[in-house]
Formats: C-alpha cells, structure tokens, sequence
C-alpha cells in the first residue's frame, strides 16, 4: 500500500512539475498581458499543490492566499483597468536580453543553493522534534521573531495609510460619504409618513 501511495506521489509531482513550468513559459511569453497573469495565477496554484506534496502546507497556503489572491488578482485588475501600450514597452527589450539572463541564472543558483540547505535543515529539525511545519514556523515566528513579526505588521500598517492618504483627493461635484451622518442619523430623518386617503393613491 506504501508502495502504491509513493506511486502516485511521484506521478503527482511530475504532473504538477510540468503543468509548472508550461505555466512559467506561457507567463513570460504570452502577448496578451491577461493571459500572462492567468498563467501566473495558474503557476501559483501548482506551485502550492508541491508544496503539499513536499510537506510545507504553510507555504501552500501563503501562496494561495498571499499571491493568488491578492498580488495576482491586482496584476490582474492593472492590466485590464490600465491602457498600456506593450508594444512600445517590448521595443529594445533584445539588446538587454543576454544581461536579464545572466542575472536571472545567477539568483536562481543562489536560490536553489539556499532552499536546498535550509529544506536540509528544515527536515532535520522536524525529524527531531516530531512536529508539523505549521507548528515549528508558528512556534518559532511568535517567539524568537515575535518583535520583527509586529514591526513588519506596523510598517505594512503605515504603507496603507500612507497609500489611502497619497490617493484620498476632494474634489468639486462629486458626492462624499459621511461615515458620522449616516451612524447618528434618527430614524424621523430619512422615513416619512404618508396619510394616503382611500382612492388618491398612484
């Protein structure tokens, strides 16, 4: 039975792997920026489904909530609102070609060298101490970092009041909602009651 649930285990991750990588290639080669973000979208859902096969539901969870539904959904939502020309964007893109590519190569080594040791010791620890990796990143992010958990949630807290204020514009002919009017208004202020008599209603 063990035998078997390995089986497909591995046809799973192979199935994910390459729905994957299509989705990366369609990303950046798709013309249609809608389509580009759709396959991203669809690279962050399998993405998510390796990292349940590989253990890391945390991870899984942060790329379906995090990126899927919010980062993707507002590339998405710029793309459609926003009248881009990409045509005058992919002019020239060739002579920086070569150096994108190296660049990209270079922070792709670097990343698998330190996801490889860091999943190395991530399996060692969980090994020793029995527990999910839900509970360890929980344990350890509300313990040791619980100071750099808040100070990151406070800073998140002022990019959003910096953002509403930046955008918040009073203009001319235009209605505003009142937030205090629409809480303290009685209830004689906006019913009124009519004595329709017999035979004068519409």
């Amino acid at each position: 039975m063990s035998e078997d649930a390995n089986m497909l285990t591995a046809i799973a991750f192979y199935v994910f792997s390459a729905v994957l990588l299509g989705a990366g290639f369609m990303t950046i080669t798709a013309r249609n920026p809608v389509h580009a973000v759709l396959s991203l979208i669809l690279a962050f859902f399998t993405a998510a489904g390796l990292f349940v096969l590989l253990g890391a539901e945390f991870l899984a969870m942060l790329l379906v909530v995090v990126y899927v539904g919010a980062v993707a959904v507002l590339f998405l939502f710029v793309v459609m609102m926003l009248d881009i020309d990409f045509v005058k964007l992919r002019r020239g893109m060739q002579q920086y070609m070569l150096l994108g590519f190296a660049v990209g190569g270079i922070l792709a080594l670097e990343l698998v060298l330190i996801v490889a040791q860091h999943w190395s010791l991530a399996v060692v620890k969980a090994g020793a101490s029995g527990v999910s990796n839900t509970v360890a990143i929980g344990r350890v992010l509300y313990t040791d970092y619980v100071l750099d958990f808040q100070t990151a949630g406070l800073v998140l807290l002022t990019a959003m009041i910096g953002a509403i204020v930046l955008t918040l514009r009073r203009r001319s002919g235009v209605k505003h909602q009142s937030g205090w009017r629409q809480v303290s208004r009685e209830p004689a202020d906006c019913v009124e009651t009519v004595d329709i008599r017999p035979g004068e209603g519409a």
